[in-house]
């Protein structure tokens, strides 16, 4: 499973996010548009290391895409659209997971680059943080093969 953390604005989010790429064996995971990088103390004081143990890659969102693709991944935005398949319905073997700003969410464009979106199921609130959410779909998407 790759991550790709777009236009993430917290550093402690990203450090978050590091921490559960770690947890759950990610094979990479890339920082893209303006999503902060390491090193920053704001990172390392939230992934604990994760950041140095954890592959990564800063780069273009449309040419990741294009290249998990080429690659054989399922491209996939974690993110409430119409048509969003319900995370623990995902079945594909490799996904390449998309996460999305803390307020905006998925830019339309780069939703349309996807082959799909993943929901995470909600009952009273209809959202969570971005590094809790990345979190839930990295335990379930490693624990759905």
């Amino acid at each position: 499973m790759i991550v790709i953390a777009h236009d993430i604005r917290s550093l402690h989010n990203v450090g978050a996010i590091f921490r559960s790429a770690g947890a759950f064996g990610i094979e990479k995971l890339f920082l893209t548009g303006y999503t902060p990088t390491p090193p920053r103390k704001e990172i390392a004081k939230v992934a604990l290391g994760a950041e140095r143990l954890i592959a990564w890659e800063i780069g273009e969102i449309a040419a990741i895409i294009e290249s998990c693709k080429k690659a054989g991944y399922t491209v996939l935005a974690l993110e409430q659209t119409p048509d969003a398949q319900n995370l623990a319905d995902v079945r594909q073997e490799k996904v390449a997971l998309i996460l999305g700003n803390e307020v905006t969410g998925i830019d339309p464009a780069v939703l349309a680059l996807c082959d799909g979106s993943a929901v995470i199921p909600m009952h009273e609130k209809r959202s969570l943080n971005v590094s809790v959410a990345a979190g839930v779909a990295m335990y379930a998407l490693t624990q759905s093969l």
